[in-house]
């Protein structure tokens, strides 16, 4: 058997031969470190601060509006079952919620994780609200199984209670005793319309139910929107940003 080997295909092999023996290999054989702090004592740049300024001053014009007034502290605990800020958060965003869907049976928007910031006694400024819920999170509804709806109130007692809003429920043992949805009891027999989070419909926070929903679909409304827009039209209506514990979930 002749075997040829054409000219292109020798000078191919000679060039890449010569461009790997001329290649350097480098080898790290020490390195130098140091930390540089960004803090007060480091000087202004003024090059830098003209050109974010202008949309510094727009940004503080537009989070200092005020948007409404809140009668007292609204705060959260993860020690307490039932909060003043879970309530008001809870209940803001069901109401925004229902005016898509009226048929929504209960919510739970977010873990007390979720809630950033509590709001403070007094003027409410847009600042605040993006304080308190940070994340682009939008509103979902998800119709779950009687099962899903159990697993979901399990996780809710186990952890000692959740900002919810349409429920209610004892924790005795780590366990949900007599629940009530819309003011009725809860039947494992029947499906139900949930408002929750993106994030926690999808796993946040390791919240449980949410796995198989046998329908999910988006309002079309930010967690922070249905918060402003709940806050702007109760500050029409000329009413103060309020909340009580009213023992929508108590534990013994």
């Amino acid at each position: 058997m002749k075997i040829v080997i054409k000219l292109e295909t020798i000078l191919v092999l000679y060039l890449l031969t010569i461009l790997w023996s001329c290649k350097s290999h480098y080898a790290l054989v020490s390195s130098d470190r140091g930390k540089y702090s960004i803090d007060s004592q480091v000087p202004v740049d003024s090059s830098i601060v003209k050109t974010y300024w202008p949309y510094k001053e727009q940004m503080d014009a537009k989070m200092n509006q005020v948007i409404g007034h809140c009668a007292k502290e609204l705060t959260k605990s993860y020690d307490l079952p039932e909060t003043l800020l879970g309530n008001f958060f809870s209940d803001a965003v069901l109401a925004e919620g229902k005016k898509i869907d009226p048929s929504i049976d209960f919510a739970i928007p977010s873990t007390k994780g979720g809630m950033r910031n509590s709001l403070p006694k007094g003027d409410i400024h847009l600042s605040n609200v993006f304080e308190l819920m940070p994340f682009e999170n939008e509103m979902v509804v998800l119709k779950l199984k009687g099962s899903d709806v159990e697993e979901l109130l399990n996780f809710i007692a186990r952890l000692g209670g959740q900002p919810v809003a349409g429920l209610r429920m004892t924790i005795e043992s780590q366990k949900p005793v007599n629940p009530l949805i819309n003011g009725q009891p809860f039947d494992k027999n029947r499906t139900y319309l949930i408002l929750t989070s993106d994030y926690v419909a999808n796993g946040g926070d390791h919240v449980g139910g949410f796995k198989d929903p046998l329908e999910r679909r988006s309002l079309g409304l930010k967690i922070r929107d249905a918060l402003i827009n709940f806050i702007r039209t109760t500050t029409d209506a000329g009413k103060d940003i309020n909340a009580e514990l009213d023992g929508r979930i108590t534990k013994i």
